[in-house]
């Protein structure tokens, strides 16, 4: 067990920013010394969010993204909750400063520039960081992340395929260009931002599809399965809005290789330590109502006879195994809590 570890949230005032105030306040390893926000600056953060009112260490005040104000409070690990391309030189400064990062946008998920260049419509902001960029994800990059100086936390939905594919790949137990992926997302993981097609009217008893035919989180997903496969794989990925708030709900579909029942075996080799994995079987299917507010993905999977296919179903929190939870999962590595950590809220 370490010691207590002074925490920076830079971009604190989105959805993502509010789940990290919750984890970090409650977390008993941390505490946070420094929260910035251009729109909130000089105010409490309990102004802001009433509902940390009278919890200890949540009467600070916001203050300006200055990141030499930022290290001056003794600050050792910064997050970064940030839109993509706004958090690199963000990171770029603590990292000059001493501080470790951990960044939640997408801006040191990808190994190539020219990749990043192509799904986010303009050049890498730090090029130079990339090659000590260690990918956030627990289960797969543990060693990784316990020696990294700047941890890329993976999007939503990146984790909830990339976590059941990952192990099938590696025991070439599905035809990889077979993959096809469909996944319904709550609104909040479409940022707390004042957006006419994201009102409760526009939302509320609809579904939709969106980011077609290429979202930009393909670019990481194809990536860490391009690793597990040990070659270039493409798939095909359509993500939905559900009229909920939070929760993601992943079916994958794939061509079998091997027999169905090395499928669990590969899955409960992966994550046999892994505690925020659960496997809940073949014949399961997942519900988000399990998930949400936690830090854990639940993960089933199906056979179709018919069609030779491997049906794998996931579920996770958004803003918790998705964002924010990922993130204090990869810090407790980092600074050598336990795991859980701070994370074992039901």
């Amino acid at each position: 067990m370490s010691g207590v570890t002074k925490i920076a949230i830079i971009g604190a005032s989105g959805y993502t920013g509010l789940e990290l105030l919750r984890l970090v306040f409650c977390h008993p390893y941390a505490e946070v010394v420094a929260i910035t926000s251009r729109a909130n600056a000089g105010k409490k953060v309990t102004d802001v969010f009433p509902r940390f009112e009278g919890h200890p260490g949540t009467e600070i005040c916001f203050m300006e993204p200055n990141m030499e104000a930022v290290a001056a409070t003794g600050a050792e690990v910064a997050f970064l909750a940030l839109p993509h391309g706004a958090a690199a030189p963000f990171a770029r400064d603590l990292l000059d400063r001493g501080l470790k990062v951990i960044d939640l946008s997408a801006d040191f998920r990808l190994d190539d520039p020219t990749v990043y260049q192509d799904f986010y419509d303009h050049p890498h902001p730090a090029p130079e960081l990339l090659d000590e960029a260690v990918f956030g994800l627990p289960e797969i990059y543990e060693a990784e992340i316990r020696a990294a100086r700047l941890i890329a936390s993976p999007g939503c939905y990146p984790t909830s395929i990339m976590l059941p594919l990952i192990p099938l790949l590696k025991e070439g137990l599905i035809e990889h260009s077979s993959i096809a992926v469909s996944s319904m997302s709550g609104v909040s993981g479409a940022g707390r931002k004042a957006d006419l097609s994201l009102i409760f009217a526009e939302v509320n008893e609809s579904v939709r599809s969106y980011g077609l035919p290429r979202h930009r989180h393909l670019s990481e997903i194809e990536q860490e399965l391009g690793k597990a496969a040990g070659e270039e794989v493409t798939i095909s990925f359509v993500p939905h809005l559900i009229p909920v708030t939070a929760g993601i709900c992943t079916t994958t579909f794939a061509k079998l290789t091997g027999d169905f029942d090395r499928v669990g075996a590969a899955l409960e080799k992966a994550y046999q330590d892994a505690p925020f994995v659960r496997l809940r079987g073949p014949g399961a299917s997942p519900d988000t109502k399990h998930v949400t507010g936690t830090n854990y993905v639940d993960i089933g999977w199906h056979h179709d006879p018919r069609t030779g296919r491997v049906i794998i179903q996931s579920t996770e929190d958004n803003l918790g195994k998705g964002a924010a939870g990922q993130a204090i999962q990869s810090f407790n590595l980092l600074v050598g809590n336990s795991p859980t950590d701070g994370l074992q809220n039901l």
